[in-house]
């Protein structure tokens, strides 16, 4: 690869990060396709990865993220916290943006992975705290491939979408491919964000 197939490339990761922070377009494919229309190369088949346009979406955030952007996340992981210990005997873990800090700047919602041995158990405990949710299908890549498709359940906690993906209790062992950048997905567990809770609180302080 030329230097200035690489330029163009950082160039058009660096617009789709923009688009999708400012934006608030959550679809990598699409933002990078935007981004190269922008930049009037269309046309190119030398468009970033996944990868890299979450490299450089963290990139701007740490560049350029004001308070708010830094509050939003913050208030997000907390309530990924707040979901996860009402799951706990599900063993949840937070997946997605939330997780790896790459939130586009409207994005609103929480991705979890709960494993449990009939989605209805899951279920039975929402109805019981009286909270409201909707049962759909998400589609997961687990090989080069294979895909599998999983019960998801959706709710509101405030102005915060939950997305809880039901997995059979075995599923905790090997986590679905991210469409990041095909590698097993980054799952962290209520200790792990415990922690990260803990860290960012300290650098505020």
């Amino acid at each position: 690869m030329s230097h200035n197939d690489e330029r163009v490339r950082r160039l058009i990761a660096d617009e789709a990060a923009r688009i999708i922070l400012d934006e608030g377009l959550a679809d990598y494919r699409m933002a990078k396709h935007k981004a190269a229309e922008r930049l009037n190369a269309a046309q190119t088949r030398n468009l970033p990865n996944n990868a890299e346009i979450e490299q450089a979406v963290l990139d701007r955030r740490r560049l350029f993220g004001d308070r708010a952007a830094q509050d939003r996340l913050l208030a997000l992981r907390h309530a990924a916290l707040s979901a996860m210990r009402l799951f706990v005997a599900f063993e949840p873990r937070l997946v997605g943006p939330v997780l790896s800090g790459a939130v586009s700047g409207l994005r609103q919602q929480v991705d979890l992975h709960l494993f449990a041995d009939t989605v209805e158990e899951v279920m039975l405990l929402l109805d019981e705290r009286g909270i409201p949710w909707e049962a759909g299908e998400r589609r997961l890549r687990t090989g080069a491939q294979s895909h599998a498709f999983l019960p998801v359940l959706g709710f509101q906690a405030g102005d915060v979408t939950l997305e809880a993906v039901v997995f059979p209790t075995n599923g905790i062992r090997q986590a679905p491919l991210s469409p990041v950048d095909g590698r097993p997905m980054q799952r962290a567990d209520l200790k792990e964000v415990e922690r990260l809770l803990a860290g960012e609180t300290g650098a505020q302080a």
